[in-house]
């Protein structure tokens, strides 16, 4: 019997997850809701079906089956359904309506509802949350995935920033269910750095490429605040900090003799992140595939609440797709340009209809 191929493993994995998709009839498909695989509250964790939905997106470009950009539809809906509403699920959270469901914000999905661990907002689970509505957008030709990504995105900005007015304003690592309060007050160190680099992907793809022009300026005022030396906007330098990261991981002795003192999807956020950044075929490639060995022989051993969040992030080391630049249909739509963004502003990129 022949080894499982990588596309073999990337489902697997997803399945996990999401159940036997590839086993849906026409009219299952047409009816499926996500199985609450998540390990989150109501069955949804908005980081992992983040990585969820980015997934099936690499599955539809890899097979060319329509059957998987329905699958990241339907999860996009029931994630804006659960995580876009009270934990009781009786409301949308306050603002959010069902023309408009991300007006609230997204709930992380915690179990638990309060306490500086409970449920709430990360900053950083909703940029990863707009990315993959963007992706969306650019792998079906529909722009509604956008419009409500740069609608989560207004929704959301002023929340997280103390003295936004200020010249050098701070922001909030986590805010409360309802965005009425800062929950863990101290700041993220790449919190401003997402928000730029997701919101300028944003406003490069919407109809009106300035729709979040002093949003981004508000990051900038961050990131100015912060320096160079702690949050750079350079393609270059976030490149080595991801291999900075990943030789980190290798250099610290036999990889099954210290994976105890780590978690898997920590290493495969570092494996993805390089994996986007490097050519193909790079230096890395004996190392990468030896620490993805490793974890398919050892995942079992971390705690049973991480299954999920490992699954998914492991399914996105093997195969970044979605998350890579000009990935997605290149020949259709052009994708903006990080350095060309700090240089220049907006590059002109053709619109979504």
């Amino acid at each position: 019997m022949s080894a499982p191929t990588r596309l073999d493993r990337f489902k697997q994995a997803m399945q996990i997850v999401y159940g036997p998709f590839d086993s849906l009839t026409t009219d299952q498909l047409a009816e499926w809701h996500p199985p609450g695989n998540s390990r989150g509250h109501r069955g949804r964790y908005l980081w992992t079906d983040a990585f969820g939905v980015l997934n099936f997106l690499t599955l539809y470009k890899e097979t060319s089956d329509v059957k998987y950009l329905t699958l990241a539809q339907g999860l996009i809906d029931a994630v804006h359904a659960i995580l876009g509403s009270t934990r009781g699920g009786k409301s949308r959270l306050p603002r959010a309506t069902d023309e408009n469901p991300c007006a609230g914000g997204l709930r992380i999905g915690k179990i638990d509802g309060g306490g500086p661990d409970g449920d709430g907002q990360y900053h950083h689970y909703l940029t990863i949350w707009m990315f993959a509505l963007n992706r969306t957008s650019v792998a079906s030709g529909q722009s509604k995935y956008n419009d409500q990504a740069v609608a989560l995105a207004k929704a959301i900005h002023p929340h997280f920033f103390d003295d936004i007015e200020s010249p050098s304003p701070r922001m909030y690592w986590k805010i409360d269910m309802d965005m009425s309060r800062p929950i863990v007050a101290s700041e993220g160190n790449v919190d401003a750095l997402d928000g730029y680099i997701v919101f300028s992907l944003l406003a490069a793809v919407a109809n009106d490429p300035q729709c979040l022009a002093a949003e981004i300026a508000n990051y900038q005022r961050v990131i100015d605040r912060k320096g160079q030396h702690v949050v750079n906007t350079s393609a270059q330098q976030l490149g080595a900090r991801c291999m900075e990261v990943f030789d980190d991981i290798v250099s610290t002795g036999s990889l099954e003799g210290n994976f105890h003192r780590r978690l898997a999807f920590l290493d495969f956020g570092a494996v993805l992140g390089l994996r986007c950044y490097l050519a193909e075929q790079s230096k890395y490639d004996l190392q990468i595939q030896q620490l993805i060995e490793m974890w398919e022989r050892m995942m079992k051993s971390q705690p049973a609440d991480l299954e999920a969040i490992n699954q998914v992030m492991y399914a996105a080391a093997l195969n970044p797709g979605a998350f890579r630049k000009g990935y997605l249909w290149p020949e259709r739509r052009a994708e903006i340009d990080l350095g060309a963004t700090v240089s220049a502003g907006f590059p002109h990129v053709p619109k979504i209809g």
